[in-house]
């Protein structure tokens, strides 16, 4: 492979993970990972009308109140990150 053809892989690779922050990296951890997908498919339930009312007839909610406990549940997904504990 040329040193041209990988400076032109790379920087496309670069460009990649800075417009798209989920998509993972060399160092990413499984927490990192499991942190993105979570909140990936909470936004995604959020920003689709139909996936939202889905879900709240399924959990008997209103579509307002399951927005917002989606939403929540967005700020801390996965639990405490490993190595982390209460002081």
């Amino acid at each position: 492979m040329s040193s041209e053809l990988r400076y032109t892989q790379n920087t496309q690779l670069e460009q990649l993970h800075a417009r798209y922050t989920g998509t993972g990296h060399a160092d990413t951890t499984k927490y990192e990972w499991l942190t993105h997908q979570h909140r990936d498919t909470l936004s995604s339930i959020v920003g689709h009308p139909s996936l939202l009312a889905y879900v709240a007839i399924a959990d008997g909610e209103c579509q307002a109140r399951e927005r917002f406990e989606l939403i929540e549940r967005m700020l801390q997904p996965c639990g405490r990150p490993p190595g982390k504990t209460d002081d």
